[in-house]
């Protein structure tokens, strides 16, 4: 297979940044898109809504559900999956792009945050892949791809920001049980993060980070596009890098990627 064509992908935090690129990327491909947010009004700070990416899905030549769906809550979730199956008749691919950060040492970490980011990055991810593996393990080559880095206990990833390293580690965790229990019966589960720091419009909210030298989020669009199009069968446990994937795929120039070509890269976290 080397199209995504027909595919139903549910996709979470799918209203701006990475997440919105892996929708219009698979939407150019013809597929079917769940995008599953809680931004369902715009806001000034943070642009893009479910209705909004739902339009430029459409316009990319694929179909969309605009989903209104906070993945912290049990019912919405349960909700928002059987309404993709019943619009679209199936599922095939659930990606966990949705995740909260927060950058600070543990004295500087409100309990507010810490809680959010557990429930968003870990349990989030841990109760999407709950809901749609029912539906997934009916599917012709279902795909669990988590935006989550390999896993890690090196202290200097940990000692700058424990509460989202944890959180963050949590989601890479989850993958490995899952490919573990679920990647033999067929279901290939695995992670994908990127080389470089993205430049989203999140990425603004944190102050300091130079986004010249920074990716667009169009690099880990196309190499989750890559690892989706994979044959399940025998595919699950993998903590992939965008760059190596799109290099085993044949890409050469990622110069197209740098948001200013030429400028020094910044590594991501936990790399």
């Amino acid at each position: 297979m080397s199209t995504l064509q027909g595919k139903t992908l549910f996709i979470t935090g799918a209203s701006r940044g990475i997440g919105r690129e892996i929708a219009l990327r698979a939407a150019r491909d013809g597929a079917n898109i769940a995008i599953a947010a809680k931004s369902a009004v715009a806001n000034p700070k943070l642009p893009g809504t479910i209705h909004s990416v739902a339009a430029e899905v459409e316009a990319a030549g694929g179909r969309a559900l605009a989903l209104k769906c906070d993945i912290r809550e049990e019912d919405e979730v349960n909700a928002a999956v059987a309404a993709t199956v019943d619009a679209f008749g199936g599922l095939d691919i659930l990606v966990n792009n949705a995740s909260a950060i927060w950058l600070r040492g543990a004295l500087d970490t409100p309990m507010k945050r810490f809680d959010l980011m557990q429930q968003v990055n870990a349990r989030g991810s841990f109760l999407c892949a709950q809901a749609c593996l029912p539906y997934l393990r009916q599917a012709a080559n279902p795909h669990i791809l988590t935006l989550a880095p390999p896993p890690s206990l090196d202290p200097k990833w940990w000692a700058p920001h424990t509460g989202y390293t944890l959180a963050k580690m949590g989601m890479s965790f989850v993958t490995l049980g899952l490919a573990g229990e679920f990647g033999p019966t067929g279901v290939a589960i695995n992670a994908l993060w990127p080389k470089t720091i993205i430049a989203t419009d999140a990425l603004n909210m944190i102050p300091g980070v130079p986004l010249d030298r920074c990716r667009k989020p169009q690099i880990v669009a196309d190499a989750v596009r890559e690892v989706l199009v994979r044959p399940a069968q025998d595919f699950y446990g993998r903590f992939l890098i965008d760059e190596d994937v799109l290099k085993e795929a044949g890409v050469s120039d990622f110069a197209q990627y740098a948001v200013e070509p030429g400028k020094p890269l910044l590594p991501d976290l936990f790399l």
